[in-house]
């Protein structure tokens, strides 16, 4: 029975070290994310306070929108293309549903970019915007900030369905339009002419250090309770009976000092 009990302690104080490296090696990708989100912030910073610049010499000839050029002022000429708009559904900004107004610019040489014109509440529950402001017409100038193109895993939701579609994705819209559109997209700012009052604005970054520290140091506060625990239960013989001191208190009784049942009464001498 000891030997089994045995095996049942070592197999459970095994058990409470792994859970223990576990927590440890979350809490150290909480704060490998931690570095991460620290230098996107810094390139957030950096592209913010950067002077507008043409698409062209800030993406280059790729045409790749990166996480380098994220929040990056580019300035863009061209005419819409108003038979090839998409409406972004179950959107969100600033704790708002509604809707996004991407239309295609299409640029001197040939090339098109993806142009998010902006946010329209979502009024009742309407599947689609009620009213969606006109696409000028003739040639406009368009500021906006630069954005990759947005991925959903395995979902087709970059892929436009009759005019709609729920993420804004170059490579995927390209397919669907026709066009040899820049991968990623712009957040229109300003415009020239001037964007439909209609339209409501996009916020702007969250530069911030996020929770990830604040995560970390539960998962090693959980990793030191786990070996506190497994220090405590093992000074005091946690294996589900008594200490080793008890057992051995136990043991030591001897038959001698164990009451003998009294006499029956009226038994002969």
């Amino acid at each position: 029975m000891g030997r089994v009990m045995n095996l049942r302690w070592i197999t459970a104080a095994l058990g409470v070290l792994v859970l223990a490296a576990v927590c440890v090696a979350l809490g150290r990708w909480q704060l490998h994310r931690l570095d991460e989100r620290k230098a996107r912030n810094e390139v957030t910073r950096s592209n913010l306070a950067a002077e507008p610049a043409p698409l062209d010499q800030i993406v280059g000839p790729q045409g790749v929108v990166g996480d380098q050029h994220a929040w990056r002022t580019a300035v863009v000429t061209g005419h819409y293309d108003a038979s090839k708009q998409v409406i972004l559904k179950y959107r969100n900004v600033n704790d708002k549903p509604g809707f996004e107004i991407v239309t295609p610019l299409v640029l001197s040489d040939g090339k098109a970019v993806l142009v998010d014109r902006g946010f329209i509440a979502r009024q009742s529950s309407e599947l689609m915007p009620l009213n969606v402001p006109a696409v000028p017409t003739g040639e406009v100038t368009v500021t906006g900030r630069l954005q990759r193109s947005e991925r959903g895993g395995h979902t087709t939701g970059g892929t436009p369905d009759d005019g709609t579609a729920r993420l804004i994705n170059g490579p995927d819209f390209a397919k669907v339009l026709g066009l040899n559109l820049y991968d990623g997209y712009l957040q229109l700012t300003k415009q020239d002419p001037a964007n439909d009052p209609a339209f409501g604005g996009f916020p702007g970054p969250e530069i911030d250090d996020g929770p990830h520290f604040f995560y970390a140091l539960q998962w090693f506060f959980f990793a030191l309770l786990a070996i506190g625990g497994l220090v405590y239960f093992t000074k005091t013989g946690g294996r589900g009976g008594k200490s080793g001191d008890d057992a051995e208190d136990s043991s030591d009784d001897s038959p001698e000092d164990v009451e003998q049942p009294a006499a029956h009464a009226g038994a002969p001498d």
